[in-house]
């Protein structure tokens, strides 16, 4: 072995004096250095396109429908009716005044106005439109990763 080295301690005189031969063995160890980087590995490309068409709405609606009848009466009256309601019919008295030996009210004819409620649908044609999106991937050539 000639790498062998005298070691001494300071202070130690027992080992100037019995030379015994110290061997120092330097040991060796290895240890990793990891560092990241980005690399481009691909590409996306996105369209958006616009489909249009066209959809009907369809809602109930609801409109008042009046039905008029006209009934005679020539009933003699000593003052004017009033409007009066019945169910669903509002009656509107109609008078005239005629000529007789006295004056009088004579009732000729009541109107009688019903309402009736109808329920249509109405269609109306819209146009919608609604957006799609395409995606496509565009590879990159990327080099093998290295050592360092």
């Amino acid at each position: 072995m000639t790498d062998r080295k005298l070691v001494s301690k300071p202070g130690d005189s027992k080992a100037l004096e019995s030379s015994e031969e110290v061997a120092a063995i330097p040991l060796v160890e290895e240890r990793l250095s990891i560092a990241k980087r980005q690399v481009e590995c691909g590409r996306v490309r996105v369209r958006v396109t616009v489909e249009e068409r066209v959809e009907t709405a369809s809602e109930e609606l609801l409109r008042d429908k009046l039905e008029i009848e006209r009934v005679p009466k020539n009933v003699r009256l000593a003052e004017v009716p009033h409007v009066r309601v019945e169910g669903e019919t509002t009656i509107f008295p109609v008078v005239e005044e005629i000529l007789v030996v006295e004056k009088a009210l004579m009732l000729v004819e009541e109107i009688h106005v019903t309402r009736h409620s109808v329920t249509e649908t109405a269609e109306i044609p819209m146009t919608v439109r609604t957006e799609r999106a395409t995606v496509d991937r565009e590879a990159v050539d990327t080099p093998a990763a290295t050592r360092d």
